[in-house]
């Protein structure tokens, strides 16, 4: 994609901050309402995306009917139009307000791991993704326990980053460039940090490895197994998801992982990256209507394999 004009920046920064601010100065209620219309208008209208999203489904769910991906794919529509409703509400939002709508109460394992990271100075590492509200996890993170680090890809727009990085950080967040941020990564957990890194999209093959993805072989990110290696960092593969029952959102969590020792680097990447996905596929089957299908997560084939989309 080509560089964009100056013109095309500014009017896609008002075209985003026009959609912000009017969904701000709704209720929550009323913006939950408006994004929960707008997704499904989406899902219907939206054919391009649509039909990514059922492609991965079919490579996901072989085994469900074409009925049943629809409905998933319909709840993921909506999921997304959450995470837009609630991202709009961040500005007003104090840490009592994010404690209402976010159960952050750790289970024991986590009581444990967060003790051992204090004590020991131990990093941990929370490798996530987009299943339920990804945004909500780091600002509710740091709204309702502490601050933390966090590797993201700058957007294409800097009118844009700049506007989202001001509520993702409200809280003493700190954003990292993904680009070329390995050392500080690693510097940061080897010090005892929490640092999160999304985990489960589609990676050029100079990024990623090839390991089984709902048993289809799937490119995918390695840089967290390699900075858990380097800097010794637990591994916790962790979400947060929308409960219906509860009506509020709820922190998950797969099994703590131990980065892979064995000496041989290229395989203890490949074993690490398939033990933290493998966790996150877990998750994603159990919520599979909060996962973002619209990605075409299956994209970059192994070495004379066809096209999957």
């Amino acid at each position: 994609m080509g560089k964009k004009s100056k013109l095309q920046i500014r009017l896609e920064y008002v075209a985003a901050r026009t959609v912000f601010v009017f969904l701000a100065l709704l209720p929550r209620s009323g913006a939950l309402f408006v994004c929960k219309i707008v997704s499904r208008v989406g899902y219907h209208f939206l054919g391009s995306l649509r039909r990514t999203g059922l492609r991965s489904l079919d490579i996901a769910f072989p085994e469900k009917s074409e009925a049943e991906r629809s409905a998933i794919l319909k709840g993921s529509f909506e999921s997304l139009g959450r995470v837009l409703a609630e991202t709009s509400q961040f500005k007003k939002m104090t840490p009592a307000d994010v404690e209402k709508i976010f159960d952050l109460d750790l289970d024991d394992e986590m009581r444990a791991l967060y003790h051992s990271n204090k004590e020991s100075g131990r990093g941990v590492l929370i490798v996530t993704g987009h299943l339920g509200n990804w945004e909500m996890l780091v600002f509710g993170f740091a709204a309702i326990h502490e601050p933390i680090s966090f590797l993201a890809r700058p957007l294409d727009n800097p009118l844009i980053e700049e506007m989202t990085m001001k509520t993702r950080t409200r809280f003493g967040n700190r954003p990292i460039n993904k680009t070329n941020s390995a050392m500080l990564a690693v510097k940061i957990l080897r010090e005892g940090g929490i640092l999160g890194a999304l985990s489960d999209v589609n990676a050029h093959p100079k990024e990623g490895v090839f390991v089984p993805f709902f048993n289809v072989q799937a490119c995918t990110i390695s840089g967290p197994a390699i900075m858990a290696m380097r800097s010794g960092a637990a591994i916790l593969p962790a979400f947060c998801i929308w409960d219906k029952e509860l009506k509020k959102y709820r922190f998950v969590h797969g099994k703590v992982l131990e980065p892979t020792h064995t000496g041989d680097r290229k395989d203890d990447i490949l074993a690490t990256t398939t033990a933290y996905t493998a966790e996150i596929e877990k998750l994603i089957r159990r919520y599979p209507d909060q996962w973002l299908w619209i990605h075409k997560r299956w994209k970059t084939r192994p070495p004379g394999e066809k096209e999957l989309y």
